[in-house]
């Protein structure tokens, strides 16, 4: 896990200390929003690199233009997340002060 995720897994962990929530069920969430942490980091990566599209070799071996596939996931990864924090009941309205902010 990427030192990032890492940090924002240790907030969210306790949050769900500070709600008297942290249950196996819970912290499941919290591995899979963080899984999809690093996912979406990578395709935000990936998009910077080659862009919203991408120069491709068909079979026949001819270059052709291709949709790059993280512009399509990266929205719905992020709907993910937004999910599982609603799911966890974490939001802006109810997160502790953190005593380290930089993320």
């Amino acid at each position: 896990m990427a030192k990032k995720s890492a940090k924002v897994k240790r907030s969210l962990l306790q949050q769900l200390k500070a709600k008297g929530a942290k249950l196996a069920h819970f912290v499941g969430l919290v591995e899979d929003y963080c899984w999809y942490y690093d996912q979406v980091e990578a395709m935000k990566e990936d998009i910077a690199t080659r862009g919203l599209t991408y120069t491709a070799i068909s079979s026949t071996g001819k270059e052709y233009e291709k949709d790059n596939p993280s512009v399509k996931l990266l929205p719905t990864y992020t709907r993910q997340m937004l999910q599982i924090l609603k799911d966890l009941g974490i939001s802006t309205d109810n997160i502790p002060e953190e005593e380290d902010d930089e993320l």
